[in-house]
């Protein structure tokens, strides 16, 4: 594994935040967390806990490719009436579990 990818790898969070959202209330709560901009993965499951869609976030996709993306969170707003967000994000420390500058 070359560096890059080795820093990529130990910057992100293993621990995802998950937050309960209505269907309803999906499209836009995902839109909010990816305009945060230090989201690297977004999984969306059904109330029983599995897997409806998983969605690695890079800055190409935010840019690129958000509409299908879109489309495929409003596909999965309709079918579910209650949903877990979890959200695997950037690590904010440094080395040594300090703060980064």
């Amino acid at each position: 594994m070359d560096s890059t990818a080795e820093n990529t790898v130990e910057n992100t969070v293993e621990n995802p935040e998950e937050f309960d959202v209505r269907g309803d209330d999906l499209l836009g709560r995902v839109k909010e967390l990816i305009a945060e901009g230090n989201v690297r993965r977004v999984t969306i499951k059904n109330s029983e806990g599995k897997t409806l869609l998983e969605i690695p976030l890079t800055i190409g996709v935010v840019g690129a490719l958000i509409a299908p993306v879109a489309a495929a969170i409003g596909a999965v707003a309709a079918l579910v009436t209650e949903c877990t967000i979890a959200v695997t994000r950037e690590d904010q420390h440094g080395e040594g579990g300090e703060p980064a500058e």
